[in-house]
């Protein structure tokens, strides 16, 4: 059982990052859980469970993916990085550090797969208007790639991880953003100097702003435009009540992409059927099938055995428990990927019996592992596979060996400052 269990674990995995002829994620997870269905690695009872863990968190996901889609076709996206690259007046350091917060924002509020994913060809077409060449555009397009994970932290609906873990654990919005927000702010800080120190000698000091067209000309459409904003706070203060009044993410989340596509529809600035046909549905069946397939090693005692680790990393304190955590799902998210990574640990966790400060602790250590610790390799993410996919098709090729040097480099110090951001925090807030 035990050998099966890893074995099918292993295989599926390996379709998932393969992805040979272009499978799909979800078809890989969906054969990898129908093979522990047949092998009795895991009963439809636990199929049931899995589901009411993981319906909210990738339903939601894939309606934020939607909204971040239609602001992009309506040009909202181009019209910010337009104004933050007029903002910094050709002063090519201020500019760096304008990407870097404007990846952040996106990250925090439309997730880190569509910060990553709308904002790099954004900031690419801007580099090419302003005419750097290759060599000037690598920290723009790493910074892109790189804030989008190392801060998205701050809401439930900043990364799937973190919707998976707050549900499992039943965290609601606020107490998320209450224990979050900090440790947030600790991981920018440490990302946009690590960035800085690393690619410093290819940033430009100074760039022409007149070469980049006026931000109103990003505008597809005013009237949309300016409504974006009103439904875009509606959305926060759904999120907000989402805690009190006790209803799913999800529900905020699909209600106002559906707003967003009746708008879009109305102003001719989308077509809502192609917008939701080609909407990420792959995660759903993905998130379904791999967390299957993950709860067959906890069936079988493995995850029973991280949890013993974690648990006697506890017994040297808040600090030791919250470092360990962190870095074991750092590594374990850059070998096997995040998603399977924050459900096994999540499973270890409860089965640490931790409680208080502590409990919290290693919950929060472990999202923060999960959404940092992939920028380490190419395969910790499918957001940095899609990433790098995206870079490629623009004619920008990094190697998976030169990403990895650079990764270690950026990750492992910006992941040690936000644990210790979370720790101080976890323990002034106890």
């Amino acid at each position: 059982m035990t050998y099966l269990a890893i074995a099918l674990f292993v295989l599926t995995l390996v379709f998932v990052i393969w992805q040979p002829k272009g499978l799909s994620i979800g078809w890989s997870a969906l054969g990898g859980a129908l093979l522990a269905l047949s092998f009795h690695v895991v009963t439809f009872q636990d199929v049931l469970a899995v589901a009411k863990i993981v319906w909210d968190a990738t339903f939601a996901f894939v309606a934020i993916l939607v909204i971040s889609t239609i602001l992009d076709k309506a040009g909202f996206f181009e019209w910010a990085a337009l104004k933050m690259a007029k903002a910094a007046h050709g002063n090519g350091r201020r500019l760096f550090l304008y990407v870097t917060l404007l990846g952040a924002i996106m990250a925090a509020f439309f997730a880190n797969d569509g910060a990553a994913l709308i904002l790099t060809p954004v900031v690419l077409e801007k580099m090419k208007l302003l005419k750097f060449d290759a060599k000037r555009m690598l920290p723009f397009v790493m910074a892109s790639g790189f804030i989008a994970d190392t801060t998205s932290l701050p809401l439930v609906v900043s990364n799937l991880v973190n919707i998976v873990s707050a549900d499992d654990f039943h965290i609601g919005f606020v107490s998320y953003l209450a224990h979050m927000v900090v440790p947030n702010l600790f991981s920018l800080a440490a990302s946009i100097l690590v960035l800085y120190l690393f690619f410093r000698s290819d940033i430009p000091e100074t760039y022409d702003p007149l070469n980049l067209p006026d931000p109103a000309g990003a505008i597809v459409h005013e009237g949309m435009f300016r409504l974006s904003w009103v439904i875009l706070s509606a959305l926060m203060l759904g999120y907000i009540l989402t805690e009190t009044l006790h209803f799913p993410v999800s529900l905020v989340a699909c209600t106002i992409a559906g707003v967003f596509l009746i708008v879009g529809a109305r102003t001719r600035v989308i077509q809502p059927w192609p917008v939701i046909r080609d909407a990420p549905w792959a995660i759903v069946v993905f998130s379904i099938g791999m967390y299957v397939v993950v709860y067959g090693l906890r069936n079988a005692g493995l995850t029973s055995l991280l949890g013993h680790v974690i648990q006697a990393t506890t017994h040297d304190g808040v600090f030791a428990a919250t470092m360990a955590t962190g870095f074991i799902a750092a590594i374990l998210s850059s070998i096997m990927n995040n998603m399977p990574t924050v459900m096994i640990d999540a499973l270890a966790i409860h089965g640490a019996h931790a409680t208080g400060t502590m409990q919290q602790a290693l919950v929060y250590a472990n999202v923060i592992g999960c959404d940092l610790g992939p920028k380490i390799t190419p395969i910790g993410s499918l957001a940095t596979l899609l990433w790098l996919h995206v870079l490629n098709k623009k004619g920008i090729s990094i190697t998976w060996g030169r990403y990895v040097r650079t990764g270690v480099v950026l990750t492992l110090p910006t992941l040690f400052v936000t644990l210790c951001g979370l720790y101080l925090w976890t323990v002034g807030l106890s």
